[in-house]
């Protein structure tokens, strides 16, 4: 199993007691007076037989009280996630913190910020990059371009999910667009391992139909479920961060009445994708302070109340076009927010310009900030050893020294963090050396990892039954026209 990293104190608090309870309470209101609408016939008829009042012409359902409370209590505070390799199995929850990639649209070219269509070979290497990193855990869907010159929009989806099954051993998550999970369960099955299916909202109080379909396809298969609103503050959602952690938190709640209604005790990730509108150009506000509050009281909400495992994806977008400062901060800040109210998964490595761009440099350069994000968490050791007091005993006053102690060999490493690419060099070292920047060194490590990094292959059986599944895949949306 994957150790992440392990979270050695309480997440941090940002609400009062009464303050989250008036959170929870609101939410019920609305559930119960208002509710939500799920765009499906099925799913309506299934939840007016489990109590809910629903209108079905209009799709409408209310949720009473007591079955969401009940369903909240039903929803497992841990679970575990099979992936193709043993090693890379995953228990999320509980205090334990992993990262994942993001996603972009386009590849980003690190030195200009170009924005160019990646081809499926591209993608595939972006799929091994992210397999190599020592703090990738688990991969996304559309992983990480969501756009490919060489392959249809309609088959993005299955080709990525073959790609991460080829070309890496980890967990990863399935997405719902136009019957994807079809294709994405059937490849995760052929492969032996299990993903976390996708159920997604349409802000504000929506689920569509791919969403709906996608979680009963997914809670067939016995895959857990990633489940998230994802609104717009001041668009989509209330623009105060209390009224759109409300809005959110209706949609969330529905969602896991809905799955525990259906399937008792199915595991649930309850993901935060919440954004700022820039209400001065009408722009996504990504890498904005109002993301990280939202995070952080979502994470008291479902972590600490609820006690429900939460990933937190608004770490994963800057604003900045390039890799450069401002993208280093709004990300990091992000990430350091999540990590320390209680996050269990981060979205973060290689994101460059909002959602449109990714980078297998950036996320080499992600890695070691996500190490460091880490290592907070597991802060420091404080015995009878580290303590030291033998130690200073012995070297005592000026000009003593305590470079030369076995005490010093011992623990300087498992005391810190040493980066792969951060410059790390003397002034005169990093002039006599060229004046490597942290993108110089990232390039060569990437040029390292493509050409040295070995993936454990698929079995000849497998390989030819992903090959059949797509080959399924194309008949199906050419019989839809789609294709």
């Amino acid at each position: 199993m994957r150790q992440g990293f392990l979270r050695k104190f309480n997440p941090l608090k940002i609400l009062t007691d009464t303050q989250i309870e008036y959170i929870h309470t609101t939410s019920l209101e609305v559930l119960e007076s208002i509710g939500v609408k799920f765009n499906n016939k099925k799913a309506c008829e299934f939840l007016k037989n489990c109590g809910c009042i629903v209108d079905i012409d209009r799709k409408i359902v209310k949720f009473p009280s007591y079955l969401v409370e009940e369903s909240i209590k039903k929803t497992p505070s841990s679970f575990s996630v099979k992936a193709r390799i043993e090693e890379d199995n995953l228990r999320i929850g509980g205090n334990r913190l992993y990262f994942m990639p993001a996603a972009g649209a386009r590849l980003s070219d690190f030195k200009t910020g170009s924005l160019v269509t990646p081809t499926l070979e591209k993608n595939n290497i972006g799929v091994l990059v992210c397999d190599s990193l020592e703090t990738v855990d688990f991969q996304a869907s559309y992983c990480p371009y969501f756009e490919l010159s060489d392959v249809e929009p309609v088959m993005l989806l299955a080709e990525s999910q073959a790609s991460i099954a080829r070309y890496s051993t980890k967990v990863s998550r399935g997405a719902q667009a136009t019957d994807s999970f079809i294709w994405e369960s059937q490849i995760a099955n052929a492969v032996g391992k299990q993903l976390i299916g996708t159920m997604e909202g349409a802000a504000p109080l929506c689920f569509p139909e791919d969403a709906i379909n996608a979680a009963f396809e997914y809670m067939n298969n016995g895959f857990p479920l990633w489940v998230t609103g994802g609104s717009v503050m001041g668009g989509s959602s209330p623009v105060t961060v209390a009224g759109a952690t409300v809005s959110n938190n209706v949609e969330i709640l529905a969602a896991i009445t809905f799955i525990q209604c259906y399937k008792p005790g199915h595991a649930i990730l309850a993901n935060d994708f919440v954004i700022p509108m820039d209400m001065e150009s009408g722009n996504l506000f990504f890498g904005a302070l109002g993301c990280g509050f939202h995070q952080m009281a979502f994470n008291q909400l479902y972590k600490v109340f609820y006690d429900i495992p939460t990933c937190n994806a608004m770490a994963a977008f800057p604003n900045s076009k390039l890799i450069d400062y401002q993208n280093a901060f709004e990300k990091t800040h992000l990430a350091m927010s999540a990590a320390l109210s209680g996050a269990n998964m981060i979205a973060f490595l290689g994101s460059v310009s909002q959602e449109l761009a990714w980078s297998p440099i950036q996320a080499i350069i992600d890695n070691d900030a996500a190490h460091i994000i880490g290592r907070y968490l597991e802060i420091f050791e404080i015995n009878k050893e580290t303590i030291a007091y033998e130690i200073i005993k012995e070297v005592g006053h000026s000009p003593g020294s305590f470079l030369g102690k076995k005490h010093t060999r011992d623990f300087w490493q498992k005391e810190y963090y040493v980066p792969k690419v951060f410059d790390r060099t003397s002034y005169q070292e990093w002039e006599n050396s060229g004046k490597k920047n942290v993108l110089t060194r990232a390039e060569e490590r990437f040029f390292e990892i493509i050409n040295n990094y070995q993936i454990k292959p698929l079995k000849d059986t497998e390989e030819f039954e992903i090959k059949k599944i797509l080959k399924d895949a194309r008949k199906y949306y050419k019989k839809k026209g789609l294709l």
